[in-house]
């Protein structure tokens, strides 16, 4: 078991999962999220092959647009 930070809350997680499958368990469409991992932000192609480490910080965004 893991603990990660996502947008300032704890997590734990009972496994390593990549950025995309935390992303997909929260039911978040990896095409509409911007992710910073650590301080860097990372390319979309990165959150499949980029794992969680315990106690890594992770902020998700997503854009929501509207009229």
């Amino acid at each position: 078991m893991i603990t990660i930070f996502c947008n300032g809350e704890s997590r734990r997680l009972d496994r390593v999962m990549s950025v995309e499958e935390l992303m997909v368990s929260l039911g978040l469409n990896p095409e509409t999220v911007v992710a910073e991992l650590d301080g860097r932000i990372l390319s979309r192609p990165e959150y499949a092959v980029t794992p969680l480490a315990d106690g890594a910080t992770l902020e998700l965004i997503r854009f929501v647009g509207g009229g």
